[in-house]
């Protein structure tokens, strides 16, 4: 796979909430790679806004900026396309070129993103 981002990491929370969905979800992992590769790329490289990602506010946090993809294709979702409720929380690095997964839930279990996970690493 061409290398998009100079840099892809997680929280260790994140790879717990993957691994805790992808009991559910058993083609989270390739999705995720799958997301990497279209979603984000269009979004911060090609800088094409399908509607699909959104920068959180009220979170009083300057750098890095924090998005809420809402838009993510899961194929253990038959026929829910990228409406499968699945979210992904990110923090997306400007000036080094990084993504920093934060969170990962399923909407029918859970309504709004952890912002207290989000403060936690992130307030400035």
């Amino acid at each position: 796979m061409p290398k998009i981002f100079n840099k892809i990491t997680s929280l260790p929370e994140f790879e717990k909430d993957l691994k805790k969905l992808s009991k559910r979800f058993k083609t989270l992992n390739e999705d995720l790679d799958i997301f990497i590769q279209t979603q984000l790329n269009l979004y911060h490289k090609q800088k094409i806004d399908n509607k699909g990602i959104f920068q959180i506010s009220g979170l009083s946090i300057e750098n890095p900026k924090i998005f809420k993809a809402k838009k993510f294709a899961s194929r253990s979702l038959k026929g829910k396309g990228a409406q499968s409720g699945i979210r992904v929380i990110y923090a997306y690095f400007d000036e080094e070129d990084r993504i920093e997964f934060i969170e990962l839930y399923y909407k029918g279990n859970k309504e709004i993103e952890d912002r207290e996970r989000i403060l936690k690493y992130y307030k400035d």
